[in-house]
């Protein structure tokens, strides 16, 4: 997207998205503002679209490119350099746009990437990719992802928001450019399978184009943003998924970046981390925002 039509869409998002925010003041009850950590330089991370937190490994960080990018996992340290790649053997980065790390019904540890942007929504499915966590940080490793063909009921979306609940077991899109995002799921016990798969659609936010999500490893915390917020809910013991993201979120502080697509909860659950790709020249900060718990 040019320089003019980014200013204008964000433009435009912004009017979209200012009823919503003015009735949700933003709230530090529960993290502090951002605290920038570092710039990355590295020209191989100007693109990036997705950070997820290893299980496995403290304060490692997994993260990836979006359209046109590698077809390649990074593995980032707590300051955002690159100490290692994983590359997915036989794929390619259609539009990957988000990433989450947690168990599958092994037991196991996985990667799991989002191949589901599609700007046009021309599309008839999308995908996501499943990879285990490294045991052994390595500066190179090759694996052979195993993927789930999804197609959403009532047509193709774009989206770029991925979150995986341990709780419930499965995996949830949240759609980016409906004026009212949807939040759909499946299982995650599909990979694999030969056959499409419908993701099951279960409601409708109150705001739009969400670009990242994560759910703590938990599953009792929330967090989906788009380029202007954070939004923010604490599942009740014994509540469904969605019977949480049912209740108006917090707004949590956010500190306003050039397009700001990727947030997680850091390894600790201590913090939250957000990363902008590169816009208007603007190299990409990494943001951590510490709880106050």
């Amino acid at each position: 997207m040019g320089t003019r039509n980014t200013i204008f869409f964000l433009f435009l998002l912004g009017l979209n998205h200012s009823l919503f925010a003015q009735e949700i003041p933003v709230s530090e009850r529960y993290f502090s503002m951002g605290i920038p950590v570092d710039t990355l330089k590295n020209p191989r991370l100007e693109e990036v679209s997705g950070i997820a937190f290893s299980q496995i490994h403290p304060n490692l960080i997994y993260a990836h490119t979006d359209s046109g990018g590698e077809a390649v996992v990074y593995m980032l340290d707590s300051l955002g350099k690159e100490i290692g790649k994983i590359i997915l053997k036989g794929l390619k980065n259609r539009d990957w746009e988000d990433i989450a790390v947690g168990l599958g019904p092994d037991g196991k540890s996985y990667i799991y990437i989002a191949e589901i942007g599609d700007n046009l929504a021309r599309y008839s499915s999308v995908y996501v990719h499943r990879i285990p966590e490294p045991r052994v940080i390595q500066t190179l490793i090759e694996e052979k992802a195993v993927s789930v063909e999804l197609n959403y009921p009532g047509g193709a979306r774009d989206a770029e928001t991925l979150m995986l609940d341990p709780l419930d077991k499965r995996l949830y899109i949240v759609s980016k450019r409906d004026k009212k995002n949807n939040l759909y799921s499946f299982s995650w016990d599909q990979f694999g399978n030969k056959e499409k798969i419908k993701l099951d659609k279960h409601l409708e936010f109150p705001f739009s184009s969400s670009v990242a999500g994560d759910i703590s490893k938990d599953g009792c915390h929330i967090l989906i943003k788009n380029y202007f917020a954070v939004y923010y809910w604490i599942r009740k013991e014994g509540e469904s998924l969605t019977e949480t993201l049912a209740r108006t979120p917090v707004s949590l502080p956010y500190v306003p970046e050039p397009q700001g697509e990727a947030i997680a909860f850091s390894s600790s659950m201590k913090s939250y981390f957000t990363i902008s790709e590169k816009r208007f020249n603007i190299l990409p900060v990494l943001y951590r925002y510490p709880s106050k718990k």
